[in-house]
Formats: C-alpha cells, sequence, structure tokens
C-alpha cells in the first residue's frame, strides 16, 4: 500500500537549516563558546524569584505581560523620554518577536532586505512568512553597507533589518550613519533596528534607536533578554515600536507566548540591573583584553561592539573549529566564510588566545 502525506509548503520544504551552537556532551570537559550566551549564572535574586514563580506553573502566564510590561516601560523610560507599554511587544526571544514584525507586515513575494553575512535565522523567518530574501553584502571590512540597503529597496520591499551589533561580526552602525539612511527609506517601510547586542556597546557616536524610534514611526526596536541579561533558557525578546505598529506586532503574536517563569525572571532581572551591568562591564573588559591580544599576534579581527569575536578564516573555517574542540573550546563556524567565538570566562578566554596563536602556524 502506498503512503503519501500532504504536501508541505516550498517556502518551508525549502527553508536554510538554523545550525545551533555546539553543546558540551556529557562527561566532557570543555568552553561552550558558540551561542553568545552570558557565561555567569543567573542572580541569587534571579534565581529565587524563578524558584518561587515555578511553584506556579500550572496556572497560564498573564496573556497581557501585564507586570513585566509595566516593569519593563518604566525600565526604559527617563525623564526626557517616556516608553509607555502600549508601544511594548514580546515573544519567545527576539527571533520570535521579528516572526511576529514579519507575519505583521509582510504578504507572499514581499521584499525583506537585510545584510549578508548576518543573523542566520533572517532568511528563515523571512520564508515562513513568505516573503523573499534580499540580501546585500558586507564590506570587505565586515561592516554594514546602508547606502547598498538603501539601493535594494524595491516597490515590493515591506521590511528592511539592521542589525547592530552584526552577528556574527560584531560590526556596529553610528547613530548618524542610521539617521542618514532613515531619511532615505520610504515612510511605508518598517525598518527593524535589532540591538541584541546593545547593552555591549561602547563606542563613540552610538546609536540612540529608541530616539530614531520617536522620531520615524517606521522604525522598529527589536530586543531580547538573553544576551547581557543571562536568561538564554527563558527566551524573552521585546519590541519597542509606534503604538500602533506595536497593537499590530502583539495581535499576530502567539498567545501565551512569554511563559509565566520567565516573566517573572525578567521583571526580578531588571530590579537587579546594576548588579547585571556590572556583569556586563567585566565582559567589555575582557573582550577588549582578548581583541587587542588578537590584533598583537597578528590577526585582522574587526572590532567588536558585542560580546564575541570574528575570525575571517574563509576556508579553513572548519578545520580550524574542529582543532579547537579537540582542545575543548567549541566555537561557531560558518562554513568557508569565518568563526565567531563568545567572549566567556577568562579561563576559555586564554584557551583562546592560545588556540588564536597555534592558527597561525597552521
Amino acid at each position: 500500500m502506498r503512503v503519501t502525506t500532504p504536501k508541505i509548503r516550498s517556502a518551508v520544504a525549502s527553508l536554510p537549516a538554523y545550525v545551533p551552537g555546539a553543546r558540551i556532551p556529557d562527561g566532557v570537559q570543555a568552553f561552550k563558546v558558540s551561542s553568545n550566551e552570558n557565561p555567569y549564572p543567573p542572580l541569587p535574586s534571579v534565581v529565587d524569584a524563578i524558584t518561587e514563580a515555578a511553584l506556579t506553573v500550572n496556572r497560564y502566564p498573564d496573556m497581557g505581560n501585564t507586570e513585566m510590561t509595566d516593569a519593563l516601560a518604566a525600565f526604559l523610560s527617563t525623564p526626557e523620554r517616556e516608553v509607555s507599554a502600549e508601544r511594548l511587544a514580546f515573544g519567545t526571544g527576539s527571533v520570535a518577536a521579528l516572526g511576529h514584525i514579519l507575519s505583521t507586515f509582510v504578504d507572499e513575494g514581499d521584499e525583506v532586505v537585510f545584510p549578508w553575512r548576518s543573523f542566520e535565522a533572517y532568511p528563515i523567518v523571512t520564508s515562513v512568512a513568505g516573503g523573499k530574501s534580499v540580501r546585500v553584502r558586507l564590506t570587505p571590512d565586515h561592516r554594514l553597507d546602508l547606502d547598498a540597503m538603501v539601493e535594494a529597496v524595491t516597490d515590493r520591499t515591506r521590511v528592511v533589518l539592521v542589525c547592530t551589533p552584526n552577528n556574527p561580526t560584531g560590526t556596529a552602525v553610528s547613530h548618524s550613519q542610521v539617521l542618514r539612511f532613515l531619511h532615505r527609506i520610504p515612510d511605508d517601510v518598517i525598518v527593524v533596528l535589532d540591538e541584541a547586542y546593545v547593552e555591549f556597546v561602547r563606542k563613540d557616536d552610538a546609536l540612540d534607536a529608541l530616539a530614531l524610534a520617536d522620531q520615524f514611526p517606521n522604525v522598529v526596536v527589536l530586543r531580547t533578554f538573553s544576551k547581557a541579561y543571562g536568561l538564554a533558557g527563558l527566551r524573552v525578546g521585546y519590541v519597542i515600536a509606534h503604538p500602533d505598529i506595536a497593537a499590530g506586532i502583539r495581535a499576530a503574536s502567539t498567545p501565551f507566548g512569554v511563559n509565566l517563569v520567565a516573566q517573572v525572571a525578567v521583571v526580578a532581572s531588571l530590579r537587579a540591573a546594576d548588579e547585571l551591568n556590572a556583569r556586563v562591564d567585566a565582559l567589555i573588559d575582557e573582550r577588549t583584553r582578548v581583541w587587542t591580544a588578537l590584533r598583537e599576534l597578528g590577526w585582522d579581527v574587526p572590532p567588536s561592539q558585542a560580546n564575541f569575536v570574528w575570525f575571517p578564516t574563509g576556508t579553513r573555517t572548519e578545520e580550524l573549529a574542529a582543532h579547537a574542540r579537540t582542545r575543548g573550546l567549541l566555537v561557531r563556524p560558518f562554513a568557508g566564510e569565518g568563526i565567531r567565538v563568545t567572549i566567556g570566562e577568562p579561563e576559555a578566554n586564554d584557551v583562546l588566545l592560545e588556540l588564536a596563536a597555534e592558527w597561525l602556524t597552521q
């Protein structure tokens, strides 16, 4: 008897595979620096909140994310700028939140413009939404080419994605660059400023995405609690946008998407922001140490504004990543292009520097 199965949508069947970061096998001593995770465990106050919340998981979470929304709105607001609750929307990580954005604005065949190489989920979520990916090459020094991205916009473009700092190269655009860019983008095109690593940025003329979201109604800011806040396992991403746009994104979001424990952990993390910022500062110090040492060794690594560094290793990528694994360092290779290595514990970073010196002689 012949067995047939329903036909999968062509857009889904042809999806590129999302390659997850390597995992440490049980019983193996290694440093996992493949997924840009915060190497430090949650703060004790956050763990206490999670533990207490775990006792209530027989109940559904608040579908409106009320306490989390109010806490985040208060956290983002300043005497000069109010970020109201109606401007926020959430998802299970920034990837899901981005998927909700595209579901809100992209129809079948509409174009989504983004840099490449950049976050590997971009072509996946674009295809799932029925859109067409328009990839714009980075500059030779691994930066976003905003001029080329403007030129790639057509009458079919509905969304433009700006990843800054860019994953996996770590480079970041400036505020003045993005301001000029936005003045050249049509008002009916959504511009997503993807700031998953914003807490790690330390540069002159740093992007003030919230100011641009105030000035341009078509700007959507995308952020996450996975990286700097160390809540990667609980999956919470969020959007800051014009109230009308945020309302549309919330309407397209999965009901009860952010679980009860995650909501409680976010509120507790915002209350502990000073302690978390101290950890971020420590990681930035380590990033500076690693990047400076790599340059002194002779590596042409771009200046990173994220919690990782990028090695443009080209055709040697998979060979060097395999070598790193034998030394207990699980890195993230992008075949034929380069290796992304998360800034981890000082011990992990020391192993990376030892490996980087060896790679130059192989």
